[in-house]
Parts: C-alpha cells; structure tokens; sequence
C-alpha cells in the first residue's frame, strides 16, 4: 500500500475531478495548474479533465466520469462539493485508479463524520491511498504535480501579480495539515529562496499521514530534512515515534506542534477535528523520537534550511567572526540564552591571529575574544585568515560568519573567496548579513548558492545554529554522530 505513494508525486496520468471553466473554481486552478505544467514540459504526466456536466475548458475535453477516460488513472484530484464524492470515489475505486488527492472540504471538521467515515471506508474497499480532504493536496517542483487549488497569480490593476508562488527544487519536504499555513508558507519560502523537495497538505488526514511519508521519503534522494506542522496526531501516534526513531537516524526532522494552548487547542478542534492533546506529552514523544522542534514558522525555516544545507555539530561551542562588534555581541547574548556556548579560542588560534596581525593580513585594532571582531577596516583578506583559523580551532564546533559587505574595504568577491575556504568543511558554518538591500540579498544568495545557510537577522541565525547543534547531540546520544557526518555530502539538485 505504501508503495502506491510514488503516484501521488510522479504519476504517469492525472485526472482532475470538478475541472471546469469557471476561473474562480478550484477545480479550473487545479486543471490549469497542470496543464501549464504539461505544456511547459515540467509535467511528465497525461491530464484529463472531468466534469459531470461535459464540455471544454482550457482547450480540452471535459470527462463526464473518470470512468469514460480511455486511459489508465495513476493520480485522480478531486475537488467538488462534498456530498458528490462517496460516488465519484467509488468510481475510481472501479477505474483502478491509485491514489486520490481530496481537497474539498465539508467533513467531520464541520460535523460530517458519517461522510468522512463512508469516504474512508469506500478508499478501503478499493486499496486507493487518500490524501485529505480539506487539504492543499500536493506540490513537487521536481515532478510538476501541483494540486494546489490557490492561482499561481492575480490581476492587480491590469497588472499579473504573484498570488501563490510555487517554491523552486531544493531539498526540504514539508508536511502540514494546514493548508492555510501551508500555502502561507510556500509565499514564505519563496521569498527566503529556500527550495522544497515535496509540499503535502493533508488537512484531515482520514489515510495517508505522517508515518506513511516518512517511510516514503526516507528513500527519497531529493530530501533531506522533513518539516512538519501538526496539530494531533490520531491513532498511530506510538507508530510515529517509532518510525520516527528510525527515520531521524538518517534525516533529520523538524516540527512545529499547532494547538499548544488553550485557545489554540480549541481551534484545532474544528479546524481539522483534531484534539490537540497535551502537549508536554507531545514534546516529550517529539524529543524521544529525535526531532528538532521548533516554536514558530520562522524558527522552522530557518532549522529547516541549516539542516539541509550543513552537517550537524559536533558540539555546543561556537566561533563568531565579524567586523562589527554589535552584531557579534548581539549573537553572541543569543547563542548562550539558547543553551550553547561562545568560548575562548585555543592558545594556538590566538597565536595565529596575531601573527597575522604582524603580517599585516588582519588590522591591528582586530580584537580576538570571540566574538572575533576584525574591525570594520578588515578587507576580504582579514576575514579569509581569521575563517580558516577558526575553522580549524580544536575548541569550536561550529562557525558563524557575519560577513557584513558595507565597509569600503570589502569587495564583491568576499562571499566567493570564504566560500573557497568553507565549502569542503565538515565543521558547520552559517553566514549573516544583515539587511534587505539589494547587495544584502546578493550576498546571502550568493553563499546559499553553495549550500551555506545564510541569514538577515541574528534570531535567524541562532535558530538554525540550534537546530544543528540539536541533532548532533541526538545523533551523538545514539551513537550514529561520526558515521553520519562521515557519509555525508553537500546536497546536489537532480533533473
């Protein structure tokens, strides 16, 4: 059963239950989704349309039944009124269709369990795996599948605007049973230029769930780290810690548990007709399992990006290298309210800077306390030396690089030429520049572009620091830190 997931992000046939050519539909958005993919060549996948009434929408043949395709069905999408889908599941159940994706809502979160039970009932009679209802459905920018039922754009003032921007390939999984949030996030994501390698909104989540995706993508090769907003977790709950416990031995996972107070946990009751549980409970499970949790979206993006990007800690000491002290002052008081500690250098590391003092490499008013501080006259030279010699210092675990571009001593080439002395490290490093300027961006896009986290504030940059030095220690406590990091390898874009 497991292994009908894969048509669900890499269908040969595709069809789209309620297509329509109402442009204001979800089922129009859907069909239109695919279709530009397909015609664009993304989409490997045949699509067919289906509409109870017939007709043409978008160039195409509407089906009045999946059934009358002449044409096997991997993947069928449906999106039509609730009360309709008991037959029209049926029908796919007799189609041989595989999998479902089921975005409609008007289930048991506004009361109709019977209906949602009868569609999970019929989903069994046919062995179809199910996603949803009352979700986003799925997105795979690897694949092209985009079930998302939001438009891509919007005309603003006779202007075409991004609406819901569809995050490029990259290696992050995230799974949410809000599609809200979901969506939401893909904006986000976006905007911080952080890839995905598979978005899944499961809303009610009657079938497939947490366990079955992470026995799914623990095989994936595009992802690396799987990040999870969930509100309850129903009856396996005691399976997804163990699978869970297995999985986080290969990849890393990262949560952020919805409905953790009482207002919360009462929304949650009707957003997905979950209960929210208590939630020490939850994290005492989260924690066993070996999952980084995290306490908001941002804090997820930001874990999310150091996991899949580095390779995690060896331990909690960091080294900080600036030309600014606040910046470095700032991180610094942040680091250490998190847990981890920012300590002297070696002896051998202090000689060393100071010899390059002598050396003329790094400016003589550099002071070396860590937060290493080389002084806003540090050029591209200085911050090269005091990197590679906090790289190879014996006491750090860690690096952070506020590589602030703004002094007039610095070049364009700075972030190339530290990318030159980090990109074979083993040791994790992280880069910040503050800032949302244009050579701000530049900058942290350019690092990024060589699998090196970067960040515009220190919060950020703590968070995901945090997140590596988190997994280490678990990967550590179950004996499985150095042959992780010895296997391990900066990640690559297939296709």
């Amino acid at each position: 059963m497991r292994n009908k997931l894969h048509y669900f992000f890499a269908p040969r046939s595709i069809a789209v239950i309620g297509a329509s050519s109402q442009v204001d539909s979800p089922g129009y958005v859907i069909f239109k989704n695919l279709l530009d993919n397909r015609r664009a060549g993304v989409l490997k996948a045949r699509v067919y349309g289906v509409n109870i009434k017939g007709g043409v929408s978008l160039g195409e043949k509407l089906y009045r039944s999946v059934t009358e395709i002449p044409d096997e069905i991997d993947h069928a999408v449906i999106a039509i009124p609730a009360k309709f889908i008991p037959d029209v599941l049926d029908e796919c159940g007799r189609k041989n269709v595989k999998v479902v994706t089921i975005i409609s809502g008007g289930f048991s979160e506004i009361g109709n369990v019977e209906l949602e039970n009868n569609v999970r009932e019929i989903g069994k009679k046919y062995g179809l795996r199910i996603i949803g209802p009352n979700g986003l459905g799925v997105y795979d920018p690897y694949t092209g599948v985009d079930t998302l039922f939001i438009p891509k754009s919007k005309d603003v003032d006779g202007k075409e605007m991004i609406n819901l921007a569809r995050p490029p390939r990259g290696f992050v999984a995230f799974l949410t049973q809000s599609g809200a949030l979901g969506g939401a996030l893909l904006d986000y994501l976006c905007g911080e230029n952080l890839g995905i390698s598979k978005f899944v909104s499961w809303g009610n989540k009657i079938d497939v769930d947490e366990i079955d995706m992470l026995e799914y993508l623990k095989d994936d090769p595009n992802t690396r780290v799987v990040a999870i907003y969930v509100e309850a977790l129903k009856e396996r709950a005691r399976e997804f810690v163990r699978i869970g416990r297995e999985f986080t031995l290969i990849k890393p996972i990262v949560i952020l548990k919805g409905g953790t107070t009482e207002a919360g946990a009462r929304a949650t009751q009707t957003h997905t007709a979950s209960l929210a549980g208590d939630y020490a409970v939850y994290i005492g499970a989260f924690k066993h399992m070996g999952a980084v949790i995290v306490e908001s979206v941002m804090e997820l993006m930001d874990a999310s990006k150091a996991l899949a990007l580095q390779p995690p800690a060896r331990g909690r000491n960091i080294g900080i290298i600036s030309n600014g002290g606040g910046p470095g002052i700032i991180t610094a008081d942040l680091l250490e309210k998190r847990g981890l500690r920012v300590p002297p250098l070696s002896d051998d590391t202090l000689r060393e800077l100071k010899q390059a003092i002598n050396e003329g490499i790094i400016p003589t008013i550099a002071t070396f306390a860590n937060p290493i501080d080389i002084s806003g006259t540090a050029t591209d030279e200085a911050y090269v030396r005091a990197t590679e010699l906090v790289l190879n210092d014996k006491n750090i675990d860690l690096v952070i690089i506020l590589a602030l571009h703004h002094p007039p001593t610095l070049t364009s080439k700075l972030p190339d030429k530290l990318i030159s002395v980090v990109k074979d490290s083993k040791k994790p490093v992280l880069v910040m520049d503050i800032g949302l300027g244009e050579l701000s961006e530049y900058v942290r896009r350019r690092f990024e572009a060589s699998n090196i986290p970067a960040y515009a504030l220190p919060i950020r940059i703590v968070n995901g620091a945090c997140a590596l030095v988190n997994y280490g220690e678990y990967l550590a406590r179950r004996g499985a830190l150095d042959e992780y990091i010895e296997k391990w390898s900066p990640p690559r874009i297939s296709g």
